[in-house]
């Protein structure tokens, strides 16, 4: 079957086969390259294994074990962080580290070594792994920790699914008292003031983020601090998603809706304080069923770098270029990464300021924006993310991640993807 990632970019891939994945049996024979599937979240082209097989990890969903003193829960490599957060926020325990959707697979989280609004205080999602088992095609089943095949387990935490197949993980929870966060929210006009907000911020808060509005002649934006509230009497989520039901011909976000939305948002009502249930404070995206289809056949692209804090300029420049481009989200999220060092070879995470946007599928204008984009990434010492990414050259990723030659001896030879073919020959 062909299969498509999240962003939907019409260049179809070659159909994959697909083969469901079982944690005690051996990998398939088959003449192709594999690559583990999960929910196919990953927005760019690190999921997919055109002409050759998918092993499709969503059958690998069973809970093996929890311990209620430790937090430490072992499970299947398929299993979806809201799977995790359904069954044990309400009874007292929370993911340490979780991303904007929650409907991403635990080895998912673990290949793109994921991170969240709590960086600064938690780091990446691969700190909190204790352990998993990873099936290698010579048929050896490896327990890797950052104490047992060490070498391994760095390269598997972030590695892209290219080490082979996670069968099982466990995982430290960490206990909290309530479903719900207490958020404070703040406007803020400019660089300046976001950057003073968020170190004030960081200092008292768990969960940092910002919105920012990326066609605005000057930056402007909301800065949103949050942290898990006392014990409340409410646990569950209330209401149903919505859905977008079919993918409509043209994209929906165009510069005229996203100047009006960027318009309403930033100047709606906004309560300096409240509290709101774990879900749209962590996910507020998945309360639309298949919004990726707002963006019409054509599909989109997300573009997240990190920079250096001491790249400002670069920061700026960045912003500048997006805005004269008029091209950009109505998502657009800014945020800072701490000291905490991600254990993964090729972890995305650094020290620095990071911001993620959607663009549009619009061809040829798309691409030579981010090609000018690049060139400040680049010449600023920053990199991109690969679970986001669709497009960048090999050269720019190989220069951009400096653990790729360590990275390498450790790549399964009968594993790959699309994206590895892309960046990696």
């Amino acid at each position: 079957m062909a299969l498509q990632a999240w962003g939907q970019l019409p260049a179809a891939p070659a159909a994959q086969e697909l083969r469901w994945a079982d944690r005690d049996a051996d990998l398939p024979e088959t003449g192709s390259s594999l690559l583990a599937y999960g929910n196919g979240r990953s927005y760019g082209d690190v999921c997919l294994n055109s002409g050759a097989t998918l092993l499709h990890t969503r059958s690998m969903d069973r809970f093996i074990d929890f311990d209620e003193a430790s937090g430490t829960l072992i499970c299947e490599a398929g299993v979806l962080l809201a799977d995790i957060l359904a069954l044990f926020v309400p009874r007292g325990w929370f993911l340490p580290v979780t991303p904007g959707t929650r409907f991403v697979t635990l080895g998912g989280a673990i290949a793109n070594d994921v991170h969240g609004k709590n960086h600064h205080a938690a780091g990446s999602f691969g700190r909190h792994i204790r352990r998993f088992e990873l099936l290698r095609s010579d048929g050896e089943r490896r327990v890797c920790s950052p104490a047992e095949n060490p070498e391994l387990f760095a390269a598997t935490v972030g590695g892209l699914g290219l080490t082979g197949l996670i069968t099982w993980v466990e995982i430290s929870l960490k206990p909290v008292a309530s479903p719900m966060i207490s958020v404070e929210n703040t406007r803020f006009n400019g660089l300046d003031e976001f950057f003073a907000i968020n170190a004030a911020a960081e200092a008292a808060h768990e969960y940092t983020v910002a919105w920012i509005d990326c066609l605005a002649a000057k930056p402007r934006g909301i800065f949103v601090a949050g942290d898990h509230a006392t014990a409340d009497g409410r646990c569950a989520e209330t209401g149903k998603p919505l859905g977008i039901p079919f993918t409509p011909p043209l994209s929906l976000i165009n510069g005229v809706s996203l100047r009006a939305f960027n318009q309403a948002y930033y100047h709606r009502p906004l309560a300096a304080e409240t509290k709101t249930f774990y879900a749209p404070f962590f996910h507020p995206l998945d309360g639309v069923l298949h919004w990726n289809r707002i963006y019409g056949k054509q599909g989109f692209y997300q573009y997240q770098f990190v920079l250096p804090f001491a790249a400002r300029a670069a920061l700026d420049d960045m912003l500048r270029s997006i805005a004269s481009s008029g091209q950009g989200s109505f998502l657009a999220v800014l945020k800072t990464f701490g000291n905490l060092p991600s254990p993964g070879l090729l972890s995305f995470p650094m020290p620095g300021v990071s911001l993620a946007l959607d663009f549009p599928n619009r061809g040829a204008v798309t691409r030579a924006l981010f090609d000018r984009l690049d060139a400040i990434v680049a010449a600023a010492g920053g990199r991109l993310y690969a679970a986001k990414d669709a497009r960048m050259s090999g050269e720019f990723f190989r220069r951009s991640y400096p653990q790729i030659d360590a990275f390498m001896r450790f790549v399964d030879p009968r594993f790959s993807s699309d994206f590895a073919r892309r960046v990696f020959m």
